[in-house]
């Protein structure tokens, strides 16, 4: 029985490391504030403060990014300077992170002025303000998803993610190798991090460190993309399918059906898990590679087991 697996989660994260890490592919940049790019976010996700423009703040997301897009420029462009001044510094009395501003829309300068004034990042964005909103919120919700690490393999096999798991020598990288010559991507090799997306989508991926690279007992350690191509390597891959590798023994009782399911938690998240047992002369790649195209089909509808299972007991029935 494994132990269970330590969850990081997370519950901060400055805005200035937001930026650093998301700003190229959000198209974002300061404007203002820069003193306050250490403001803290709070929350992972997207708020447009349109209520609290308005002077109505008991429910405002104040701890979330906050987004203002064409409509709520436009209603500021019909208040008076004194009316926006108080509006946005109430706002920012609420300890917002940050305003960032859809559509290269240009700052009021009363917005500047409190920006530099009260440490508030103001940031731009050259995005339709609903495509930032949807990306911005993908960005956060993966910073603040919580992640574990599994001592395993991680493998994409026509589509369907693998994690390969084990005893140290048991061969999973072995086993790895021969399905990336058979065609199939490798994700992560021996520790595979693990993010849970949207509370329901374990993403896994290998550390920046060792991406892309393999440990091979006897050669050492080699540059997958290199020596297969660049289709070899996946960055990350949903887990579908956990297969753990046993060492086989003489009192081994291995299932011949496939009619009982078990699972594998992770992140608290249960996958399909099936435990293949190893021994001399077994083709233990081609038997991952079919499990895994066996999953596909369950994926789809279809159970090979369960189907035959039916057609045993109807042929049994009309033999009575």
């Amino acid at each position: 029985m494994s132990l269970p697996k330590p969850i990081k989660k997370v519950d901060r994260i400055s805005v200035r490391d937001f930026l650093d890490k998301h700003a190229d592919h959000l198209k974002l940049s300061v404007v203002a504030g820069e003193r306050g790019l250490k403001r803290i976010i709070r929350e992972g996700s997207v708020n447009r403060p349109s209520l609290a423009l308005t002077g109505f703040l008991r429910y405002f997301a104040n701890k979330r990014l906050q987004v203002i897009g064409a409509a709520e420029m436009t209603y500021l462009r019909t208040l008076s300077t004194d009316t926006m001044r108080k509006r946005i510094n109430a706002m920012i009395s609420k300890s917002i992170p940050c305003l960032i501003i859809a559509r290269n829309y240009n700052p009021f300068p009363v917005m500047l002025e409190l920006a530099e004034k009260r440490s508030l990042p103001i940031l731009s964005t050259s995005m339709i303000t609903m495509n930032f909103i949807n990306a911005a919120t993908l960005a956060i919700d993966g910073e603040f998803a919580p992640t574990s690490t599994e001592h395993g393999t991680m493998m994409d096999i026509k589509g369907i993610g693998t994690l390969i798991r084990g005893s140290s020598g048991v061969g999973k990288s072995e086993c790895a190798l021969a399905l990336i010559e058979r065609g199939h991507s490798i994700v992560a090799d021996d520790m595979t991090r693990i993010k849970l997306i949207d509370e329901r989508e374990p993403m896994a991926s290998a550390m920046e460190l060792n991406r892309g690279h393999m440990e091979c007992r006897g050669i050492g350690i080699i540059n997958v993309g290199e020596m297969f191509g660049v289709r070899s390597v996946r960055l990350e891959k949903r887990v579908d399918l956990v297969i753990s590798l046993i060492e086989s023994g003489p009192s081994v009782e291995e299932d011949r059906t496939g009619l009982e399911q078990s699972f594998y938690s992770i992140l608290g998240i249960d996958v399909p898990h099936i435990e293949l047992y190893v021994r001399p002369g077994r083709d233990t790649a081609r038997l991952v590679e079919v499990a895994a195209m066996v999953q596909a089909l369950k994926k789809l509808g279809h159970d090979p087991a369960k189907e035959f299972n039916d057609r045993l007991i109807a042929f049994m029935a009309k033999s009575k």
